[in-house]
């Protein structure tokens, strides 16, 4: 599953439009009508945005994997909810000063906290 998601970052961007089901030739024709150019645009743009945040989930689920080792390593649990409060905190902080809803980034990033302590728990089973 974790080198599906990071062999999916690295996919051509064709493929990854194709495979995504986005219709590109609505998007090119809507080019061509007056006014429209911008929001084409600015669409691309949260495209583009949105394969980075892809990229980096995939990322950090790599790190996650590395920590998980480490931990092995270490003797240490692989769970630590400590910590994980702690990422939690740091993400409401963040949102609050960028001026995005605390809830929605928490909620986010405990999703992302749960893919990484899944990640290390799958790979804790399998050594």
């Amino acid at each position: 599953m974790i080198a599906t998601a990071a062999a999916e970052a690295t996919r051509p961007e064709t493929e990854v439009v194709a495979a995504s089901g986005i219709d590109t030739e609505t998007n090119r024709a809507a080019e061509h009508e007056p006014g429209q150019a911008e929001v084409v645009r600015l669409r691309d743009e949260i495209e583009r945005i949105d394969r980075d945040l892809v990229t980096l989930i995939a990322a950090r689920v790599q790190v996650a994997h590395a920590i998980g080792a480490a931990k092995r390593a270490a003797g240490m649990p692989t769970v630590d909810t400590e910590r994980e409060a702690a990422i939690i905190r740091r993400s409401a902080a963040l949102a609050r000063n960028a001026g995005v809803s605390t809830e929605v980034v928490r909620d986010i990033f405990w999703r992302l906290v749960g893919l990484a302590r899944r990640a290390q728990l799958e790979q804790a089973s399998n050594a």
